[in-house]
């Protein structure tokens, strides 16, 4: 495929755009480290309540050591891709039976607000009592902080469909279920994959509140237990690893946005 002179400097003009967002984006990441750790080393900030990057680092070497580096990583892992899948599938699963039954989200509109807005670390002790101290809380209540934004995102996706193409289908006698998956799916891709990116983080906000009130493993553990003994070393160490696996879960879902694109841009 032949381009023309205008539309090569164009792309040679994004390529640098990227490489240099890129840049700034490590290096806002290095200068912040390394202010860090110059302010702990001149007792500029009290290391003992900040921490510093040499701290964190020892402790991570230190759990390594003692085998217990990529457990509590691997469970929080675990726990969080099971409540993004579940999170995901049962909030397209609501979101398609609300756009198939407009009188019933009518009704449940209000009630989904105010679930959204409720205080989900408030519901700790009665989910404990109800799930008991174990795997199903932390599971439950990441669905909870997670599931009902994940209704509404893709709600309001299928709701801002065009309405134009809305009608040709109809016109062109169309059931629910081709234009379900005709036009809405396809229309909303988009909306979808930016509801995971949220979901994701959201789902690994609910394990990590989850395992603050309950777990005896995993990264929310280890931040709980390092404020009950007073090491801040280990809290602020399990935060950057909840960042980090954050950080790693994020672009996993941007390379399934970008496969995703790539196949329907392939099929055109």
């Amino acid at each position: 495929m032949m381009y023309s002179k205008e539309h090569i400097l164009y792309l040679n003009k994004k390529k640098k755009e990227k490489i240099f967002i890129k840049i700034m984006q490590l290096s806002i990441i290095i200068i912040f480290i390394i202010l860090w750790q110059l302010l702990t080393s001149f007792n500029l900030i009290n290391r003992f309540i900040f921490s510093s990057p040499l701290d964190i680092i020892k402790t991570i070497i230190k759990l390594f050591k003692t085998n217990n580096l990529f457990h509590h990583i691997y469970i929080t892992t675990i726990e969080t891709i099971i409540s993004f899948t579940l999170s995901t599938i049962l909030g397209l699963l609501f979101a398609s039976f609300l756009w198939h039954k407009k009188t019933i989200s009518k009704i449940l509109d209000p009630y989904l607000t105010i679930l959204n807005s409720l205080p989900k670390v408030a519901l700790g002790p009665i989910i404990i009592i109800w799930c008991g101290a174990g795997f199903k809380s932390i599971i439950l209540m990441a669905l909870l902080i997670s599931l009902i934004i994940t209704i509404i995102n893709i709600y309001q996706g299928f709701e801002s469909i065009d309405n134009n193409k809305l009608k040709l289908m109809k016109a062109l006698k169309a059931n629910k279920k081709q234009i379900y998956f005709k036009l809405l799916i396809p229309s909303n891709i988009s909306n979808i994959i930016s509801t995971l990116k949220v979901n994701i983080s959201m789902s690994l906000i609910g394990v990590s509140m989850g395992e603050l009130l309950v777990s005896k493993e995993g990264l929310g553990y280890l931040i709980m237990y390092g404020s009950q003994v007073f090491n801040l070393h280990l809290v602020m160490t399990g935060v950057l690893l909840l960042c980090i696996l954050s950080t790693i879960m994020y672009y996993l879902v941007c390379i399934l946005e970008r496969i995703i694109k790539n196949k329907r841009f392939s099929q055109f």
